[in-house]
């Protein structure tokens, strides 16, 4: 970690998210009419938010015909809701209530933002992104340090993966292909929960029921205890009982570890390590570098305006493309 504030969190000025402490419930299951009446289909529009960088980049990212199902709950606890967003032809479609004949792969987000910030409202443009290029895409919430420590947020990525498979036939998705893709944080908490079965396993859900995994800049192997983001970890916790690179458990999807050039944030040896393990662990993965690219581009590139900054969607569409369809 080379951060002059030793904080493991996104660039970006975020609002912090506070809330009430709970037990972690079952996942729920709706038929297709059930998740569309808690999410109601709305093409989406930009309306006027803070300027801050990430409501910029939600600013200029055009809709391009995209559908969101908004505020779909996961679990019964604050925090435990998602967006769906739908490609343009089947958000038509849905629109229209017209027969849907084909099912779409789809995407489970989860974002950064140092487990203390960030919501689904913030990333919106990866969303928006995904659902352009065919994807149906769930962007969720999580509970947040400091009221919900490790490993509460990595079991909210659990159920709301598991709630993404299970409900992707009613999202007009096929649950054979789910991938799961986070940045920052939030890329621990998509390789952590994946990488040890036993966060899916109350749920009947295996790793591989996962399609594959896509880890954006995150901080997969440090010691915390040294870094502010200790407030995310309980205090006696140590970096071998919480770091994926060392909880490796169960058989494996294949895995994409994306690095930042030029990241200031977080190390490219949290990826060098977790990519180690993963090697020596039998699974399949594979690495990439996002040239020219800080922490904070190497999401805010998703945007489809802003994919000249980048190469960062051409990677992982190029890699979805081949994973998933």
């Amino acid at each position: 970690m080379k951060d002059s504030k030793n904080r493991i969190q996104q660039s970006e000025d975020i609002n912090r998210y506070s809330k009430s402490s709970g037990k972690k419930v079952r996942t729920l299951r709706f038929t297709g009419a059930a998740v569309l009446a808690l999410g109601s289909i709305a093409f989406v529009t930009q309306s006027a938010q803070a300027l801050s960088p990430l409501a910029i980049v939600n600013g200029i990212t055009s809709s391009g015909g995209v559908g969101v199902s908004k505020d779909i709950l996961y679990g019964d606890e604050p925090l435990q809701d998602l967006d769906v967003y739908y490609p343009k032809p089947l958000a038509q479609a849905m629109k229209a209530q017209s027969a849907i004949n084909s099912n779409y792969p789809m995407v489970v987000f989860v974002h950064g933002g140092s487990w203390e910030s960030g919501n689904k409202e913030q990333y919106a443009f990866v969303g928006q992104s995904l659902a352009q290029a065919g994807y149906v895409t769930a962007v969720i919430n999580y509970r947040k340090a400091p009221e919900h420590v490790y490993p509460d947020y990595v079991e909210d990525a659990a159920q709301a993966i598991a709630w993404s498979i299970e409900n992707a036939t009613s999202l007009h998705a096929d649950p054979s292909r789910v991938a799961v893709m986070g940045h920052s944080a939030g890329a621990f908490n998509a390789v952590a929960v994946v990488s040890n079965e036993d966060f899916l396993a109350p749920y009947g859900i295996k790793p591989t029921d996962v399609a594959t995994v896509i880890g954006i800049a995150g901080p997969y192997s440090y010691d915390f205890r040294k870094f502010d983001s200790a407030t995310a970890f309980a205090p006696d916790a140590t970096p071998d009982q919480v770091m994926p690179d060392r909880q490796i458990k169960g058989a494996q999807p294949p895995y994409l570890l994306l690095t930042a050039e030029k990241d200031k944030v977080v190390h490219p040896t949290n990826a060098i390590k977790m990519t180690e393990a993963f090697k020596k662990a039998g699974v399949t993965v594979e690495t990439g570098e996002i040239e020219g690219a800080s922490h904070a581009t190497s999401i805010g590139a998703m945007a489809p305006p802003l994919r000249w900054v980048n190469d960062v969607r051409a990677q992982v569409l190029t890699y979805l493309d081949k994973m998933l369809k």
